[in-house]
């Protein structure tokens, strides 16, 4: 269940047809897919992708979308605390970020022009597609971090943060 909130002005939203529409009010794309599938901590990239080959095939073709890997982040994950970092600072990227959860869960933040800022609670079953040039940041969670998402490129190389320097992520990450 997707979770926004909008810290400064003290309001949350877990109704999924308020927070799709209050995305896409912001050129967002949000969408809740059917995750039925149970991964064992053994599962592989391969088999995770093939059990969601059905809705991510449409998808990718219909954005002109090349590839799709897995990522993976928990306890076991080395250098987790310089890798949050690197989530953590305002960055953008050269095209979208797109994300379906399999499992876990993660917050990504927004900072849009002349908007407050925002943050979708992303988990089991929700996808998301920050678009290319959105300021954000994101944060798998300081302590026991999980998360397990399909991320969708056109060229991975169009992944790598911008990073803003702005700071403003202090002001609201923990």
């Amino acid at each position: 269940m997707a979770v926004l909130t909008i810290p400064d002005l003290a309001i949350t939203h877990t109704d999924s047809a308020t927070i799709k529409n209050y995305f896409n009010d912001r050129g967002i794309f949000f969408d809740q897919w059917t995750c039925g599938v149970e991964f064992s901590d053994t599962a592989t990239p391969e088999e995770i992708l093939a059990a969601y080959d059905e809705q991510l095939k449409p998808f990718m073709n219909a954005g002109g979308y090349q590839t799709a890997d897995v990522i993976t982040i928990n306890h076991l994950t080395e250098n987790y605390t310089a890798i949050r970092a690197k989530f953590l600072a305002e960055h953008t990227h050269s095209e979208d970020e797109i994300r379906f959860f399999v499992d876990g869960k993660g917050l990504f933040w927004f900072h849009l022009d002349n908007q407050p800022i925002f943050n979708l609670l992303c988990e089991k079953g929700d996808l998301i597609s920050v678009p290319a040039g959105t300021k954000h940041w994101f944060d798998a969670g300081e302590h026991a971090p999980f998360v397990k998402a399909i991320r969708i490129f056109i060229d991975m190389q169009g992944w790598i943060p911008e990073y803003t320097g702005s700071k403003i992520e202090e002001k609201y990450s923990h």
